[in-house]
């Protein structure tokens, strides 16, 4: 029996990817998440072979979704699922460690043949792209692994003070109060190695890291 975790927040595309795979699997067992929180919580509960995991539902925005969850559960291979298909993004996914990267646009075939070849042990992305591939330098595999150490809330910090706002507008946004949004960022400059705002800037712009979404 092959157990699946499909993270999307979408429930029309989480229904069209069960079907996809199950036309190619007849021993196959299904589980959902819909944001960062419910994946961690299932991946806690249940035995994963493999975790399709979409870079843009809530909580994950990006590559931190996607370190935190293989710093959390390093020997669950996890499979990237996106509608962004830019060959920067795909090769720092493969780069930090995803078994695979398949496009939202793959036919039925191409996810069973994904997931064949990554429960192989081999990584999987569309053919028209692997020539594009590029290796991601030791330098961005040391600000992932950094990264992936920062809590989700002190993420959600670093993406507001990426986007320029204070401490009072970070507080205000994430509804907690402003020295806590202090404590956050004193971790974050330890986690990451760092001492101003400006560096934490240049880092969460490097990882293609987004706005937290408001969910």
């Amino acid at each position: 029996m092959l157990n699946l975790l499909i993270a999307d927040d979408h429930p029309l595309y989480r229904d069209a990817l069960k079907g996809a795979l199950r036309m190619a699997f007849s021993e196959l067992n299904i589980y959902e998440s819909n944001d960062l929180n419910s994946t961690v919580d299932l991946l806690e509960q249940q035995e994963v072979d493999l975790l399709l995991l979409d870079l843009h539902m809530p909580g994950s925005s990006d590559l931190f979704g996607l370190l935190h969850i293989q710093k959390l559960y390093p020997d669950v291979p996890v499979a990237v699922v996106s509608g962004t298909e830019d060959i920067a993004l795909i090769s720092k996914v493969i780069g930090v460690g995803a078994l695979g990267f398949i496009p939202k646009t793959a036919s039925a075939q191409e996810i069973g043949d994904a997931v064949n070849v990554i429960m192989e042990g081999d990584v999987w992305v569309p053919e028209k792209l692997r020539q594009q591939i590029q290796q991601v330098d030791e330098t961005f595999s040391a600000l992932a692994e950094n990264v992936a150490s920062l809590t989700p809330s002190q993420y959600k910090v670093l993406c507001y003070m990426r986007d320029g706002l204070l401490n009072k507008q970070i507080g205000y946004n994430l509804e907690i109060a402003e020295a806590t949004v202090k404590a956050h960022v004193t971790a974050i400059f330890r986690k990451l190695g760092i001492n101003n705002r400006t560096q934490a800037v240049l880092i969460a712009s490097q990882l293609q890291l987004e706005p937290p979404s408001q969910d």
